[in-house]
């Protein structure tokens, strides 16, 4: 049940520059043993120099790797001024590049450097499959319409994943990325401020916590202000997230509706996810 694990099982395609060469059928961890025998090394050297710097890219490159999967990430526009941690990829390449050039994709590369993040972060570490083909097309409607919104119902979620063939346990498991990084005001002022016009905050919110939240992310202004997805242990990759649904203390909707807005049968597995999940990483 580990969000650990599915983590490192599933892989990712991702968009960010384009290979000269094309790569085998299958994946396999010593892909690049004879080609570039230092790739992995080069990666996790400069990964953990930007997580030196600023223990944030952890989480932007997490939610790199997260686009990616979704293979309709554009790198220019709206998500070019959005999504973070695109310098720290563009560097791995360049370095790359000198080593062994037109060997290693950039598929390979985000999420290489996802895990190599994720482990400096505080979580496990995983064997990597490598050979991953570069994607050679974006789409910014595609990115919007398969990318979950910080105010999406359950059932918009859910649908969403089950359309990357993934089911409910893969989306509680990998809403555990939220266990670092930051979102800003205006992804949840909506559960501050209840859109049916009594101005409290959303029933499912822990209202001491809403109170703290709502000092930093007025009904107006302030859209850009920063605020800890897993306020407990922002910059650790732990259980503490799952911990905060159990609280009523999920910082977006989309976290908070894991546990709340949903049938009956599927609250009944996704709370015993929850649940296996905090036992298992206490």
């Amino acid at each position: 049940m580990s969000f650990f694990l599915v983590l490192s099982l599933i892989a990712f395609a991702p968009l960010c520059c384009f290979s000269g060469k094309t790569h085998g059928s299958y994946l396999y961890p010593q892909f690049y043993d004879h080609s570039c025998p230092n790739a992995q090394q080069i990666v996790k050297s400069i990964v953990a120099e930007a997580v030196a710097k600023e223990a944030r890219i952890a989480a932007s490159l997490l939610r790199l790797h997260f686009h990616d999967w979704l293979r309709r990430i554009p790198i220019v526009g709206q998500q070019r001024n959005s999504a973070r941690g695109f310098e720290v990829l563009d560097k791995i390449k360049s370095a790359l590049e000198k080593e062994c050039p037109l060997t290693v994709s950039c598929a390979d590369i985000v999420t290489l450097a996802t895990r190599d993040s994720t482990v400096l972060a505080g979580g496990p570490s995983w064997e990597v499959p490598l050979g991953r083909r570069d994607s050679r097309g974006a789409s910014l409607s595609g990115s919007n319409n398969n990318i979950p919104a910080p105010n999406n119902t359950f059932q918009t979620i859910l649908t969403k994943f089950n359309g990357q063939g993934l089911n409910v346990v893969d989306l509680v498991a990998l809403s555990g990325s939220h266990t670092i990084g930051n979102a800003r005001c205006t992804s949840f002022r909506q559960r501050l401020y209840n859109q049916s016009g009594n101005g409290l905050p959303d029933s499912t919110f822990d209202q001491s916590y809403a109170a703290q939240l709502r000092t930093r992310c007025p009904r107006s202004g302030g859209d850009q202000n920063l605020f800890f997805l897993d306020f407990v242990s922002p910059t650790k990759f732990d259980n503490s997230y799952f911990k905060n649904l159990l609280s009523s203390k999920g910082l977006l909707s989309s976290d908070q509706v894991l546990l709340t807005k949903n049938e009956e049968d599927i609250f009944r597995k996704q709370r015993a996810v929850l649940r296996a999940v905090c036992t298992v990483h206490d």
